[in-house]
């Protein structure tokens, strides 16, 4: 549904292979001067992005929605998000790219980071929390062969991690330290994200996860406030709007790339969460553009 959003290695670059400890840091400028100031909509499958924002401001299309931001401030995108920027001209700053699986080896010694990229927000930050120093020494580590750099850039990694992740809690974006059930939950996040077109029921789920369907409704109602079939069906909802905006498929075509077999009913299905019926949604997103 999305061939017709570019999907690049770095924005521009045609895609390939990502090493599995891949990390890039480069100006903001780079980019974004060449091309005018203006990001159009792509995504990077396997690559996370962590903007530092240092002066000037813009607009951040992330999927279906539209966030203002100003410097200082950290923009988090998640790998697979279809992303664009508007930029001022006096913007600056830089930006830090991670492989997925790299991020995951992060994730497995501190479950906690597994925060950090799970939606795309924009988050204010103090100028004095030294974001470009830890960034700048990152860059050094990244770019010489001197004895140990390999260890030095992971733990100079972690600790902008870190720094992000309690940057995001300081403003409310993170949730507490993660927990048996916040743990749950991140696996089943991980399953929806590569099942959510099967629409297979939540005790499928719960079953692949070796636990009961109570158990699973217990755990994301503690820590998302949701059911397991909310966490589906807004999925599958983020995925229609991006099919919506980005794409020319019909209602019903994108109904049936989404596991819904009436098309009747996947219209119905979007309207009842995002208030609206899918081509009034495509009309008004298309005006916003």
């Amino acid at each position: 549904m999305s061939a017709t959003i570019p999907t690049f290695y770095l924005y521009g670059e045609p895609r390939r292979a990502v090493d599995e400890r891949f990390v890039h840091i480069e100006a903001l400028i780079d980019r974004t001067l060449p091309s005018e100031w203006t990001i159009r909509p792509h995504a990077h499958p396997e690559l996370s992005h962590i903007f530092h924002v240092n002066a000037g401001s813009g607009v951040l299309r992330a999927d279906a929605t539209l966030l203002a931001f100003t410097a200082p401030c950290l923009l988090i995108i998640p790998a697979g998000t279809i992303h664009g920027f508007d930029w001022s001209m006096e913007s600056a700053g830089s930006v830090v790219t991670l492989a997925s699986r790299y991020f995951s080896d992060f994730v497995q010694r501190d479950p906690d980071l597994a925060e950090l990229f799970a939606r795309p927000i924009v988050v204010d930050c103090d100028p004095d929390l030294a974001i470009e120093t830890r960034i700048a020494g990152l860059m050094t580590e990244l770019a010489w062969a001197a004895p140990g750099h390999r260890a030095a850039a992971d733990a100079g990694l972690l600790d902008l991690l870190v720094k992000v992740l309690r940057i995001m809690g300081a403003h409310g974006d993170a949730l507490r330290p993660a927990s048996p059930q916040a743990m749950l939950v991140a696996r089943l996040r991980e399953r929806i994200e590569q099942r959510f077109r099967l629409r297979e029921p939540i005790e499928e789920h719960a079953r692949a996860l070796g636990i009961s369907s109570r158990r699973l409704r217990a755990a994301c109602e503690a820590v998302v406030h949701q059911s397991p079939g909310d966490m589906l069906d807004e999925r599958s909802v983020l995925e229609a709007q991006r099919a919506l905006i980005y794409g020319n498929l019909s209602i019903a075509e994108i109904g049936y790339a989404l596991g819904f077999a009436d098309p009747a009913y996947f219209s119905r299905f979007f309207r009842q969460r995002v208030g609206l019926p899918p081509l009034a949604f495509r009309a008004q997103s298309h005006s916003t553009k």
